[in-house]
């Protein structure tokens, strides 16, 4: 149960899973990212359900901790895509607060996602 009463899994519903990433949308109203897991280094990717589109990618950690987040459909600071490092997105980051330029493995986690999103689309409308 969470803190608010909801019982574990009800808050997403999986849309598709490659590997390890498993793509999900929020149950609620505004979307909101996961903060825990259940799966040990669990990668999550949020759709915007309005967009049908990737909202953001969620890495965890081996405790089941969100441990960072790249941010896909908004600017932060000139930045876009982004990610965030940390729990809850205010740690500092080489002496930066808030989010900070991918790094090439990230740029290819994007790239990953956002072909593997796509053609899932491609087969879902055929």
């Amino acid at each position: 149960m969470s803190d608010k009463g909801k019982k574990y899994g009800t808050e997403y519903s999986t849309l598709h899973t490659a590997g390890n990433i498993k793509f999900i949308s929020y149950n609620g109203g505004n979307a909101k990212t996961p903060m825990e897991t259940m799966t040990k280094g669990r990668v999550y990717v949020l759709i915007n359900k309005q967009k049908d589109a990737p909202k953001s990618i969620i890495y965890f950690d081996a405790s089941n901790k969100r441990n960072k987040q790249i941010d896909l459909d908004h600017e932060h600071k000139g930045m876009k895509p982004h990610t965030h490092h940390g729990y809850n997105h205010a740690e500092y980051e080489i002496g930066k607060k808030g989010g900070t330029n991918l790094t090439t493995k990230e740029h290819k986690l994007v790239e990953r996602v956002n072909k593997e999103w796509y053609n899932y689309i491609k087969k879902r409308k055929e």
